[in-house]
């Protein structure tokens, strides 16, 4: 199911837990409706959208995680899928950006750290950096946060990432997808697009 990527040389992948708005993200990106269904859990193949004239393709790789109805086996499956994703093409995904809910994330990898476990998001965050990929946080439901710098500043210390967040922004991007508040999250990936001198993507972000 994870074979289905068109042929692009220039990729953005969304990846982040289940429920975490990857999904309405995509959605606010491309203009354009994926079937997630109510549930979480419920991509189980990654969404491709692909500008075949631009040799470009954002994809939308389903949330890991913990998901209520989806048991331990299928949970581990769909990461070790996400994680051959990203390996075999991390040579043609320009920016990841790796979503988290601005609201409960710094509770989640706080409740999951201990000395035999990393949480989930943290290891992906330095998996794709050890891959040599770019990666953008999107901080998402920014919004439903007051102690928003704080939150932040939170964030980039478990992150392994020396607060305050502010001198991150092009790591830390703080957005609100269902309200359409993305500029952090376009400037930052604008900022690795034109790194890698893709300053032809920009109309997408």
């Amino acid at each position: 199911m994870f074979e289905t990527r068109p042929n692009c040389e220039a990729e953005v992948a969304l990846v982040g837990r289940s429920n975490v708005g990857k999904s309405t993200l995509m959605r606010e990106l491309t203009g354009h409706s994926f079937d997630t269904g109510g549930k979480p859990g419920v991509t189980r193949s990654p969404n491709h959208y692909d500008w075949s004239a631009e040799d470009f393709v954002l994809t939308d790789l389903p949330g890991f995680g913990f998901m209520s109805g989806v048991d331990e086996d299928h949970r581990e499956q769909i990461k070790t899928d996400i994680v051959r994703y990203l390996e075999e093409h991390a040579d043609k995904i320009l920016v990841a950006v790796l979503v988290v809910d601005g609201k409960s994330v710094v509770d989640i990898i706080d409740r999951h750290t201990g000395p035999d476990s990393i949480p989930y998001d943290v290891e992906m965050f330095h998996f794709l950096q050890d891959l040599g990929v770019p990666t953008v946080v999107a901080v998402n439901k920014m919004d439903k946060v007051d102690d928003r710098d704080e939150r932040l500043d939170d964030l980039a210390e478990r992150l392994g990432l020396y607060p305050p967040w502010k001198q991150w922004q092009e790591t830390i991007a703080p957005i609100s997808a269902k309200r359409g508040q993305l500029e952090p999250l376009y400037e930052a990936v604008r900022t690795h697009l034109h790194e890698q001198e893709r300053d032809d993507l920009f109309k997408f972000f």
